[in-house]
């Protein structure tokens, strides 16, 4: 029976999504043409809405040639920031509708804003069968490694739903809508069901996760877009293997951990005792001491997270843990907004998706400029560096994404790209334009010059002391005075690095950084706290070099004391 599924699974994933990649490869054979399309398309689509009458998208429609439909769609639609959107936003959550969007969004997405308050981003019901488009996109990609598709699937997303508005819209995760709302076929893959997303407790949420999906053997996949997310569910295993065991032994699940009462009675129809699976996994136990994926999960073929930014550090601390041949897939440049490009060609270079959102770009050198110079995605110079501007059918226009990318080799005639870094991982406290990069990198050749592994690290800026803070989580028998001299290192690395940096500190504008040593189980000490209050799993990013009193002053108390 679980052949044939997935047999049946491989050819609708074949045939769906090869349709949408042909569809795909010619619209980005004229990257120019489509992306003007896309324009005029998207501004007819909200053209009568409250924001498309004041910034006259029927004038700016009017246009008979491509340059003059791009000429006064700039003219009259300024660069933006969300909180530009966000009184719009607000009248659409108190009930009106037709303000951004046309009617009423299907959902709204939620996100970390860069202040207190959340982002709100209403999804149209255009964007909603964009984004069936977009996966019938990552379908053809997986539909091309048949032992991929053969086994099982563990898949991890956020909440589809955390609540309501006052008219009854849900208000929740993309990532999450996206998998309650998948076919049966495909929801027979998925070894933990989606419904085991919504448990409150992370801790617990894991566990109910990694229990369900350990009783299969044949996992062949993991989907998450966040790696450190494998990185908690390793700890999880680590801790809990015992009590997986127990539970499949006796088609249970714990009660050690704590699950909403619904979500037990949801799942009990699935658990069914498996003494021969729990024999195989305390033999495992026994010739392994610590089993690890490639253990148990013999089958497991590929990994799909992103491998963009920062992402390497995590990625570094769980991928031992697979096999050696284990592909590992880049899942692409996307985030709440929009999914902007997925890679095609088995690299990490993303294939921007200009078919179904208006681009345009600012280079890095112009990202201070009153005037920057607006790029379209067919003007993008491989190897330099943007920053992205997206239009989009959800009400979003000329939208500052706030990333930096870098743009690669050309797929048909469009530019690939793929996501470096976030804008805010460039700090600066007296114009040395210190890039969360340059950070890492000088950490890592500290590691290497010093035999001295960080289990984890942050840096910070304190302006009021003009110095960056540095946070190092070591091995335990570290002392202040080891990490101090670990941290000169760093600090003469980035001078090597950044010649603005040098300057500043050659001069005592800068002062020397100061050295924090983190406890044991730092990371995940920071991130349950914001988790609790409010930030979403799926959407969980550490940068590494911030400029941000709250999330230093969590790792402050994190810290030896002596």
């Amino acid at each position: 029976m679980g052949k044939m599924i997935g047999e049946a699974i491989k050819a609708y994933f074949s045939i769906v999504g090869g349709a949408e990649k042909r569809r795909m490869d010619k619209a980005l054979s004229a990257p120019y043409e489509t992306s003007c399309s896309t324009l005029r398309d998207i501004l007819t689509y909200n053209k009568d809405t409250v924001y498309g009458k004041e910034h006259d998208f029927d004038y700016i429609l009017s246009a008979e040639s491509n340059e003059e439909l791009l000429a006064r769609f700039r003219e009259k639609n300024k660069a933006s920031e969300y909180e530009n959107f966000r009184p719009y936003v607000d009248r659409q959550l108190a009930g009106e509708h037709n303000v951004l969007i046309p009617g009423r969004p299907f959902m709204y997405a939620t996100t970390s804003g860069t202040t207190a308050k959340p982002k709100f981003l209403p999804m149209s019901w255009e964007y909603k069968r964009v984004s069936h488009r977009i996966s019938n996109l990552w379908f053809w990609l997986l539909s091309r490694n048949p032992a991929l598709v053969g086994g099982k699937f563990l898949v991890v997303v956020s909440s589809a739903i955390e609540g309501y508005t006052k008219e009854g819209v849900p208000v929740g995760s993309i990532s999450g809508y996206t998998q309650a709302s998948a076919s049966k076929m495909l929801r027979k893959k998925i070894a933990n069901p989606y419904y085991l997303s919504e448990i409150s407790d992370y801790t617990a949420r894991y566990y109910a996760m990694m229990r369900l999906a350990i009783e299969h053997r044949d996992i062949s996949f993991i989907l998450t877009a966040n790696p450190s997310t494998i990185t908690e569910l390793l700890k999880n295993a680590e801790e809990f293997y015992d009590d997986y065991i127990d539970d499949i032994r006796h088609g249970t699940l714990s009660e050690k951990v704590t699950i909403e009462k619904d979500i037990r009675e949801r799942v009990a129809p699935l658990l069914k005792p498996n003494p021969k699976r729990a024999n195989e996994l305390q033999k495992l136990k026994e010739q392994y001491g610590h089993p690890l994926p490639k253990h148990y999960w013999p089958k497991i073929v590929a990994l799909n997270t992103w491998k963009c930014g920062n992402t390497q550090i995590y990625i570094d601390k769980f991928i031992d843990a697979f096999p050696a041949n284990i592909q590992h897939i880049e899942l692409g440049y996307f985030a709440s907004e929009c999914r902007f490009g997925m890679p095609f060609d088995g690299s990490n270079w993303s294939v921007p998706f200009a078919q179904f959102h208006f681009m345009e770009f600012v280079e890095e050198s112009e990202l201070n400029s009153p005037s920057p110079h607006f790029k379209m995605v067919h003007e993008l110079e491989e190897g330099k560096n943007y920053c992205p501007y997206i239009t989009t059918y959800n009400g979003l226009y000329r939208y500052n994404m706030n990333d930096l990318l870098i743009a690669g080799p050309k797929y048909k005639n469009t530019p690939t790209i793929h996501m470096i870094q976030k804008i805010n991982g460039i700090v600066s406290i007296t114009g040395e334009k210190l890039y969360e990069k340059q950070f890492i990198d000088a950490v890592h050749k500290a590691e290497r010059k010093k035999s001295l592994k960080t289990k984890f690290f942050a840096g910070f800026a304190d302006v009021e002391k003009s110095r960056y803070d540095f946070f190092y989580e070591f091995d335990k028998s570290v002392d202040q005075k080891t990490a101090d001299e670990f941290s000169e290192m760093v600090d003469n690395t980035l001078q090597d690095y950044n010649t603005e940096y040098a300057a500043k500190r050659k001069s005592l504008r800068l002062k020397a950084p100061k050295t924090f040593r983190l406890i044991g189980d730092s990371f995940r000490a920071f991130k349950q706290e914001s988790l609790q209050k409010g930030m979403r799993d799926g959407q969980f990013k550490i940068v590494h070099l911030m400029q941000n009193k709250e999330k230093e002053n969590i790792f402050k108390h994190l810290t030896h004391k002596d």
